[in-house]
């Protein structure tokens, strides 16, 4: 299996007055060649929020909040094409897809929490209109959901898989909790993005070959593909993270402000000069970090190149990830596979 180089390589249960409605779920823009997939796509985004419908309404309004916040469905969507090649996109096969989207949807929502965020996909966190404890607690209920479906497959392989993933998950999560901000090892951040992020990546890409008979070494090679193109996608985004110029709709920063050693903070840490290193350390011992700041950790970024290494980074993954692909025997699902790991690294917000 695949692992990452070492260096260098209380509150109302409505939604307040004035709310907006939902904006339906993000698609991957630029995308048209996923035209071909979209029947499967609609059933898919059906399914995903009516498996969230209870007789608890505090329940369904906030999973039914970030499932419909605009997420990219990026993950259930290798799922679906990791079983294309392989046979046919039957209902077992979505639901594997579900079970994607509700273990990663459960991170979010707990990831929300433990940082303290106030915003999620552009609009209001769930955590901020409902409060800490629903926002765990219906988490947690994701998490259920998804193991109860897995365990309806009836596939001792993919539910193994799917336990060490979501393990895997956990430990990314504490690894980034515990880190201290005075540290800026490569090998760590690669670890933690390889557990948090692109592990579940690989999963999806995998399952859905397992479940429509793929072999060992075509299963393998989705799980590379999957890894190396989640790799890229979280240094994408912790690039995204520092760039006004292509981070749209988003506030840039929030990284920095949560104290987050991404990658380009650590190659900033390594090249800034010695003054710029030592106001860059008073700027992270501050008791908050402002706009003014983020600002300035931003343009020395640019002056040193930080934010198009990282890109350069994950443009090497995305290399890796489309070197995997070459044992797929469906030339269409190739394709589908390789343009989605070029989307990853031309995506803006």
């Amino acid at each position: 299996m695949y692992s990452p180089p070492s260096a260098p390589s209380s509150k109302s249960e409505g939604l307040p007055s004035g709310t907006p409605s939902h904006p339906p779920p993000v698609k991957l823009q630029g995308t048209a060649f996923l035209t071909q997939l979209e029947q499967e796509l609609k059933e898919l985004e059906a399914l995903i929020l009516q498996d969230v419908q209870t007789d608890i309404p505090l329940l369904t309004r906030v999973a039914e909040h970030i499932l419909r916040s605009g997420g990219k469905r990026l993950r259930p969507l290798l799922v679906l094409l990791g079983a294309r090649s392989f046979g046919t996109l039957d209902l077992p096969i979505l639901q594997a897809a579900q079970v994607v989207e509700y273990l990663h949807t459960a991170t979010l929502l707990h990831d929300d929490v433990v940082d303290g965020a106030d915003m999620r996909r552009s609009q209001q966190a769930a955590r901020t209109i409902w409060g800490n404890e629903a926002s765990v607690l219906v988490g947690d209920y994701l998490l259920a959901l998804a193991f109860r479906m897995l365990t309806g497959l009836r596939n001792p392989e993919v539910l193994q898989l799917m336990s060490h993933t979501t393990r895997l998950m956990a430990r990314g999560e504490l690894l980034q909790l515990t880190r201290s901000y005075r540290q800026h090892d490569l090998q760590e951040y690669l670890d933690i993005i390889h557990y948090k992020t692109a592990s579940l990546f690989g999963a999806a890409a995998r399952m859905g070959a397992l479940l429509n008979g793929a072999g060992t070494a075509q299963a393998d090679a989705l799980f590379n593909y999957g890894v190396a193109l989640g790799m890229a996608f979280q240094m994408v985004d912790d690039a995204l993270d520092y760039s006004e110029e292509l981070n749209i709709g988003k506030p840039i920063g929030t990284d920095l402000q949560e104290r987050k050693i991404t990658l380009p903070l650590s190659h900033l840490m390594e090249h800034a000069s010695p003054a710029e290193r030592k106001e860059l350390e008073q700027i992270l011992e501050l008791p908050e970090i402002g706009q003014l700041e983020i600002r300035k950790v931003a343009a020395w970024m640019r002056q040193h190149g930080s934010i198009e290494h990282t890109l350069e980074s994950a443009r090497n993954y995305v290399l890796q990830a489309q070197a995997e692909l070459s044992v797929l025997p469906d030339e269409g699902t190739r394709t589908l596979l390789h343009e989605i790991a070029d989307y990853v690294v031309r995506r803006t917000f």
